[in-house]
């Protein structure tokens, strides 16, 4: 019931006209607000950011989806890593883990499919990569008997 409110809210939102927020300008300077178009509707990227269109692919079909999408923007990495946090979780995404040594690394992973973000600080910038699949069927365990 939650998300379904969340998500009225967020059609209601993206019915006004165009202000700040719908840029990726938060009033707050610690937090970034997520874009209104996005390649897949539960990956969000802040606001401001730009789709490197040549330097990423997408396929979906059958219920299955494969993506590797990258976008440049500028944001502090730390903001970036927060709004992942918050954001991913509102798509029922689950934050397996963060390794952080300067290129940052976040798993997410739901039923049927995992997730992988890079973010890359490059001087003022940051690159994002968000790589999405299905998760890999694990093999049936070997019968005991069979050593």
């Amino acid at each position: 019931m939650r998300f379904i409110l969340i998500g009225i809210i967020f059609l209601l939102a993206g019915c006004t006209t165009i202000s700040n927020s719908d840029q990726g300008i938060s009033s707050d300077p610690t937090l970034l607000e997520p874009q209104t178009k996005i390649k897949f509707s539960d990956l969000p990227v802040p606001g401001g950011f730009k789709l490197l269109a040549q330097e990423s692919y997408s396929f979906e079909a059958g219920g299955v989806r494969v993506g590797l999408l990258k976008y440049q923007g500028k944001a502090d990495v730390d903001q970036v890593i927060n709004f992942y946090k918050e954001q991913m979780a509102m798509y029922n995404w689950e934050l397996l883990n963060v390794v952080e040594f300067g290129q940052r690394l976040m798993n997410f992973d739901r039923e049927s499919e995992s997730c992988i973000i890079s973010l890359f600080p490059k001087g003022k910038s940051v690159i994002i990569t968000i790589s999405v699949g299905p998760k890999t069927q694990r093999p049936a365990q070997r019968n005991k008997s069979l050593k």
